[in-house]
């Protein structure tokens, strides 16, 4: 059993904020006495179904909370979605529909259950009891912050300042989100640091009604694989928890060295000590840092696939990328066509990009080969016939049989 002051380092690792540290302390101190876990939520949005390790510094956080043996909701804001969170925006965001936000919802399930323990996961939903608040109560709860206090917000500030439309309903976010702590009463709330305000009104809520203030803590917005700006599937720069294992290992490994320990630091299982450990080490020369961050790169790619997947990828990486071999496990699929077909066309049919502006971008870098022969022209044509070994990339291969 880890001593508290063990847990509050473990607690507050790679966080950037923690709004109430002495609360902290006092909060496990007395579920350690009383035998009573903490109460901790994260609030999710289901805006955008699909995962990167960005989102997962977050889970990485409730998982960290979990393996102390305390209740982490995880927190749906279904009811939320179709209000559309204002923070960051310079306009008025659309919101989703009913549809969009089961839809991603179940997607969101799927994906955060390779980090925690759907058996000690409570999954919550906050229309659970925001639906069912009358006028009377929605007016009440308005009253409980003003219009110059929203206006300190600096997304609400730039937008009123330069004249774009501020719509009401986007003032009742913070409130509702603040709300959703009441319900649940929550000891301690994470967040994003461009949530602060949002997180900091479920503590004011709390105290209005009665309740301990929950703790709030803060984390980072991950840097993407350029190692500047944040980790985004725009940017290009992410590593995507759905992707084939060979691809979250060799994108782990393109990460710089410094990076690579800011990984360590928000991402890892691995104790403080141990990381300082493997630093020091590669400070002094004892491991060379490909080493360091192959060790890494399994770690998280057995996560989100498992020990034998992350094994194979680095079997692939070495074969492919130091011995200039091909790996064992390339897809091979048929394609029946009696025209020839335009590359880009080609390469979206065998789902090895996403759109033929995708397929275009990568022959123009120079990234698309056939048969070993990267392909410059654009306006490249593919005659089905017999076997065409395809490459996208480091890391995409495909077999394909034309009939």
């Amino acid at each position: 059993m880890a001593t508290i002051e063990e847990q509050i380092a473990l607690l507050e690792r790679g966080v950037v904020d923690c709004i109430g540290h002495d609360e902290l302390l006092k909060k496990l101190e007395k579920s350690e006495e009383s035998g009573v876990p903490l109460r901790i939520k994260a609030g999710f949005d289901p805006t955008a179904p699909d995962l990167h390790l960005g989102h997962t510094v977050l889970l990485q956080k409730l998982k960290h909370f979990q393996d102390l043996g305390h209740d982490v909701y995880f927190l749906i804001g279904d009811f939320t979605g179709m209000i559309g969170d204002p923070t960051g925006k310079s306009e008025t965001r659309k919101a989703l529909t009913r549809e969009d936000v089961a839809a991603n919802a179940e997607s969101y399930k799927e994906q955060v259950f390779k980090i925690l323990d759907p058996e000690k996961t409570k999954v919550v939903f906050n229309s659970d009891w925001l639906a069912n608040l009358d006028s009377f109560d929605m007016i009440r709860l308005a009253s409980e912050l003003t219009v110059a206090r929203m206006l300190e917000r600096e997304d609400f500030k730039v937008r009123f300042r330069d004249g774009n439309p501020i719509s009401i309903h986007e003032f009742m976010y913070p409130l509702i989100q603040g709300y959703d702590s009441v319900a649940l009463k929550a000891d301690v709330e994470l967040g994003g640091t461009d949530q602060l305000f949002n997180l900091l009104m479920g503590r004011d809520l709390q105290r209005s009604r009665g309740q301990e203030p929950q703790v709030v803590l803060t984390l980072p917005l991950l840097e993407g694989l350029d190692g500047v700006n944040k980790m985004s599937k725009s940017l290009g720069n992410y590593i995507g928890v759905s992707e084939p294992a060979n691809d979250i290992y060799g994108k782990v490994l393109s990460a710089s060295d410094e990076l690579m320990f800011r990984y360590y630091e928000l991402l890892s299982d691995l104790s403080s000590e141990d990381i300082a450990a493997l630093r020091a080490d590669m400070d002094s020369g004892a491991r060379h840092p490909k080493e360091i961050k192959q060790q890494l790169a399994r770690e998280l790619t057995s996560r989100f696939h498992s020990d034998e997947a992350a094994l194979q990828a680095e079997e692939n990486f070495e074969k492919v990328f130091r011995k200039g071999g091909l790996p064992d496990d390339i897809a091979k699929k048929k394609i029946h066509s009696d025209e020839d077909i335009w590359l880009p066309q080609l390469l979206v049919d065998l789902e090895m990009v996403k759109s033929t502006s995708d397929g275009r971008r990568m022959i123009k870098q120079n990234a698309v080969s056939l048969d070993g022969v990267k392909v410059t022209e654009m306006k490249t044509n593919v005659s089905p016939q017999g076997e065409l070994l395809i490459k996208v990339g480091k890391r995409r291969f495909c077999k394909v049989v034309f009939e």
